[in-house]
């Protein structure tokens, strides 16, 4: 129990380190490379910080362990849009771009529609493998159409400051020593808080919607919270968007493809609160130019409640 304890703060020193260097990484590459922090922050930053949850699921999906795999995913989404954009508003009130307001956060409400569709009325209590391939195929999709809207967004872009080769080099090194501290640092984390939650005696949907999702979402937090601290406010909301669509329509998918995922009863309620926190930032972003400190408050109150919801259903 100390060892674990030992390296779960290591974890978190790595965790915190990695995600200061890849942010500022990422942001050089972003400006040297003329695409928008937007882009970066909805690929390459939310996909990096979401290998943790990738790794956790899909080695879970192969051992058979369904509820691990499932709730690790809609416990890290909802994770992701009330804490880390919760706490992300409270530090700087993060402005909302058009580009997310009309593509992006409809994209993720979509995913998360098409995958209570998919758990509870196309093959109830199941996503089986031919739901999962179509996730990935949207998965795909979308990816080929960020592409497609960077290079309009490159053209678009004017009087961009100029990069010199040296400092572009040492933003790479920093951009991969700081995802290798996330990845790493993740890992440390989610096995051994799971250690200890599991010596405490806790089940493993509540280990997967609680430590484990609060774990492998850590660097999403960190991530996140930096960005904001340094004013990238694309790459904290990009990151967080882009980090829950990579995780319903890559994790998930690719979950599904590999052991079809069997789900309990409880899961619809979790669902439906990924569903409800989506549909809140839709709201905020439409009546609103920024997600500011009093719905950053409302949002991190939310999870408090949610959070005490299922430690005393289970």
């Amino acid at each position: 129990m100390v060892l674990s304890c030992i390296l779960l703060i290591l974890g978190i020193i790595l965790l915190v380190k990695g995600a200061d260097l890849f942010v500022e990484g990422s942001g050089t590459i972003a400006r040297a490379l003329k695409i928008p922090p937007l882009v970066i922050g909805l690929t390459l930053v939310s996909i990096g910080t979401s290998a943790p949850e990738a790794s956790v699921s899909l080695i879970s999906s192969i051992k058979g362990l369904n509820d691990l795999s499932f709730c690790n995913v809609v416990g890290s989404n909802i994770f992701n849009t009330l804490l880390i954009l919760g706490i992300s508003s409270l530090i700087i009130p993060a402005a909302i771009g058009k580009d997310v307001k009309k593509y992006d956060i409809p994209a993720m409400l979509t995913l998360y529609l098409l995958l209570v569709l998919f758990a509870f009325v196309i093959t109830p209590l199941r996503i089986d493998i031919f739901e999962g391939v179509i996730l990935l195929i949207l998965f795909v999709s979308y990816t080929v159409w960020l592409v497609l809207r960077a290079k309009k967004s490159i053209i678009k872009q004017k009087d961009v400051k100029k990069v010199t080769k040296g400092a572009l080099i040492k933003s790479v090194l920093f951009a991969v020593f700081g995802l290798a501290g996330i990845i790493f640092g993740g890992k440390l984390v989610v096995d051994n808080a799971s250690k200890i939650a599991k010596a405490c005696g806790m089940s493993e949907a509540l280990v997967g919607l609680t430590i484990v999702a609060a774990g492998t979402s850590l660097p999403e937090l960190v991530t996140s919270v930096v960005a904001a601290v340094k004013k990238e406010n694309d790459i904290a909301i990009g990151n967080v968007i882009g980090s829950n669509i990579f995780n319903i329509a890559f994790i998930t998918g690719l979950s599904a493809a590999i052991n079809p995922l069997v789900l309990n009863r409880s899961a619809l309620t979790d669902l439906l609160v990924m569903l409800a926190s989506g549909a809140l930032v839709a709201v905020v972003a439409l009546f609103s130019k920024k997600c500011k400190r009093a719905h950053g408050a409302l949002f991190v109150l939310l999870y408090i409640g949610y959070l005490t919801y299922i430690i005393i259903r289970n």
